[in-house]
């Protein structure tokens, strides 16, 4: 790994452009082996820097949003309406309008849709209409104890166990210029094993041949494991899929989309802080960081992290039985973990948290420190890319009396 720069202040993220190279590489390069009728859509959800958009959308990704704001990200950084995949359950009526009639890709969530694109065929009623569907399946039942939800449902899509996923189906179809084209069969998981894809391609197959579907893309969605030890890699999981999609589907008619976040940019990201305040209390140390954990873990589940130690001197120091690394915030929750029979580490000492690219920038709260810079480092050259936030970014769009 390139040396962190001494000179830059603390704390800020960094992206490593040559491993975010490889990861997408190893995406497509997957993909087209194994599919080569292929889409990729970017989860903004998971981080929308400007810097990381425009990336992908250089390599030519859509955009997948799930939101009016997201909507807008993304036709402000320049992805046309047909070069948008919009799921979830919170979209906007007139921007769900909008991508449907530019030949876009809208997977229906709920009945409030259908009753959208009701409204909106009769608007234009010779013009044809294209829309996928999602599907909410007991995966817990096809791989036990890996999903997110467990025994209990999920709360997205249109359920199949219960007869709602047939009924929705069933009234598209008898809607007069609406084709369902595409099933939406994101789910998420705990494990992410090759097992959960393959799963979820076995799914969409039960559906093609239950329902009689005739469809031009299987979407995956995301929820792909990526940079971790002993863990999937993508050339894991398309095999697998395409192995179970190839016993009702082709490439030459269907094309198969995924969603990458986490898995495409959590090993390339880096978080940099420093220690500037050492104390004892009670007999247990506390190690103070200008990096908070609401920064790394801003919803407050992780158990560990993945991080080294670049001390500011050289020179031998006391092994401690326990530290504890802490943020800068006012609240005693902020502890990122305990080091253990270590060297002791006092202020100026820089602590690097990796693969922290998914979820943590764009769930950053503003709260005591507002936002942290962001460069982007190919080989010693190092780009902000984000300058951090200082008072005038935070009252941007108030008012108040001067």
């Amino acid at each position: 790994m390139t040396p962190v720069t001494e000179q830059i202040q603390t704390p800020y993220f960094v992206i490593d452009e040559p491993i975010l190279n490889r990861y997408y590489d190893m995406l497509v390069d997957s993909l087209s082996s194994n599919w080569n009728n292929y889409l990729v859509g970017y989860s903004f959800k998971t981080n929308s820097l400007p810097w990381l958009v425009s990336y992908v959308k250089k390599r030519g990704a859509y955009a997948e949003v799930v939101s009016e704001d997201e909507y807008s990200l993304a036709k402000y950084m320049g992805f046309r309406d047909s070069e948008i995949i919009y799921n979830g359950p919170y979209k906007g009526e007139q921007s769900f309008c909008n991508v449907l009639l530019a030949g876009g890709i809208v997977n229906l969530d709920s009945m409030q849709e259908i009753r959208w694109l009701t409204n909106l065929v009769s608007q234009y009623p010779d013009k044809p209409f294209s829309v996928g569907i999602r599907a909410n399946f007991n995966l817990e039942k096809m791989c036990p104890g890996e999903t997110t939800m467990g025994e209990v449902s999920g709360r997205f899509g249109f359920c199949y166990e219960t007869g709602k996923f047939a009924e929705a189906l069933g009234i598209l179809q008898n809607t007069p210029n609406v084709s369902v084209t595409g099933l939406h069969l994101h789910s998420s998981s705990k494990s992410r094993s090759v097992n959960i894809f393959r799963s979820i391609a076995r799914m969409a197959c039960q559906l093609k041949a239950e329902f009689d579907l005739n469809l031009e893309y299987i979407d995956l969605g995301g929820g792909y494991c990526g940079g971790m030890e002993g863990r999937p890699e993508y050339p894991d999981y398309f095999p697998a899929v395409a192995e179970e999609l190839g016993r009702y589907f082709s490439p030459a008619h269907t094309r198969l989309i995924v969603e990458p976040g986490i898995s495409l940019i959590s090993k390339c990201t880096t978080f940099v802080t420093s220690v500037f305040d050492t104390r004892d209390i009670k007999g247990t140390r506390y190690v103070m960081t200008d990096g908070s954990r609401f920064n790394i873990d801003p919803t407050m589940i992780k158990s560990s992290h993945l991080f080294h130690v670049k001390q500011c001197s050289a020179g031998s120091r006391p092994i401690l039985d326990s530290q504890i690394i802490s943020g800068f915030t006012c609240m005693e929750v902020d502890r990122l973990f305990t080091y253990t029979d270590q060297s002791e580490l006092v202020p100026g000492d820089r602590i690097i948290y990796e693969n922290v690219g998914g979820y943590t920038m764009s769930l950053n709260p503003l709260f005591i420190q507002y936002f942290p810079a962001v460069y982007v480092r190919n080989g010693y050259d190092m780009r902000m890319v984000r300058k951090k936030w200082t008072p005038e970014e935070y009252v941007q769009g108030s008012e108040w009396e001067q």
